[in-house]
């Protein structure tokens, strides 16, 4: 499955915004801002902008329907908080194929940032591009009104910090001891783990989205339950990829969970199993969004790639 056309040109708007960005970057670090740009614009799906972008423009339909005028900034302002998002994702990128964590030799098809640079430069970029992340997010040029600028700040932080993104990687790693010890996760401790270190920078993605255009609280409870939902489910299918596809086809190693005896959803499940468990919860996702009908389609559309992808 291929993604729908404005998903396609949102992805494209992002990659030009981070492109141009890392243009005007100049100063002595010159060796760093390379190894920034080669993290971030090295391909991927920009998936995490697309959802931003998608749920920004659903909220400003949402109240341009209801008669609200309020600003809810323009597609050139949300551009920077689908930078924001992808800068920190590629941070993750960087500091998940490190040797210390998962070992990564390649990445998207490929060498690792640490591999085409060193360690200690990979170490310094996926920082640099973590405080990036926020300094895009604090500019005025993002939004005008800085409760707005603030609730992005605060919803990134809890995205990636000790309950998010990086207490995630943490139990990863405590899982890697565990299962070398002979003890694997229970399902419920998988849900957790992956729920944090996947899902809730997927959340926050779509909950930005809706934050920068001012959604109504309606339409925000339904982008979180949408989310939630989206962000379990795309880590079940990656767990699917890892078992059943190639390193070849996935642009990274394959098999790794297994080789190492982690537990996931997969080797807990089962594939068919854990297939349908990813079905059922884009089933949901998707309903939550039905209110809104075709406004909603582009973001319906990215959930179910987000589980009929091959890479």
């Amino acid at each position: 499955m291929s993604l729908p056309k404005i998903v396609a040109q949102d992805a494209a708007a992002t990659a030009g915004f981070l492109s141009d960005m890392f243009d005007k970057m100049n100063g002595p670090a010159d060796r760093l801002v390379a190894a920034m740009r080669y993290a971030t614009m090295n391909g991927g799906k920009r998936m995490r902008a697309a959802l931003v972008l998608g749920a920004g423009r659903l909220a400003a339909q949402d109240r341009a329907t209801g008669g609200d005028t309020a600003n809810d900034g323009d597609l050139a302002a949300r551009l920077r908080v689908a930078a924001a998002i992808e800068c920190l994702h590629a941070y993750s990128l960087i500091h998940d194929d490190l040797p210390a964590m998962d070992d990564a030799d390649t990445r998207r098809g490929v060498a690792a940032c640490h591999i085409a640079f060193d360690e200690a430069t990979a170490i310094l970029a996926g920082d640099a591009l973590q405080t990036l992340a926020f300094g895009l997010l604090a500019d005025s040029a993002t939004h005008p009104d800085p409760a707005i600028r603030a609730a992005l700040l605060s919803g990134l932080a809890d995205a990636s910090g000790v309950d998010g993104m990086a207490g995630g990687q943490m139990l990863d790693l405590q899982a890697e001891g565990r299962a070398e010890a002979g003890d694997s996760l229970s399902l419920d401790e998988v849900r957790q783990m992956q729920g944090m270190k996947t899902g809730a920078l997927i959340r926050f993605a779509v909950c930005a989205g809706g934050i920068h255009a001012m959604g109504s609280d309606r339409l925000m409870a339904a982008l979180d339950s949408y989310a939630r939902d989206l962000g379990l489910a795309f880590q079940i299918a990656d767990d699917c990829l890892d078992y059943d596809s190639t390193a070849e086809a996935l642009g990274k190693p394959a098999g790794q969970d297994a080789a190492r005896g982690k537990g996931s959803f997969v080797t807990l499940m089962g594939l068919e199993a854990a297939r349908a468990a990813a079905t059922g919860l884009i089933d949901d996702a998707t309903a939550a969004l039905a209110p809104w009908g075709m406004a909603a389609l582009p973001l319906q559309q990215i959930a179910r790639f987000a589980i009929e992808r091959r890479t």
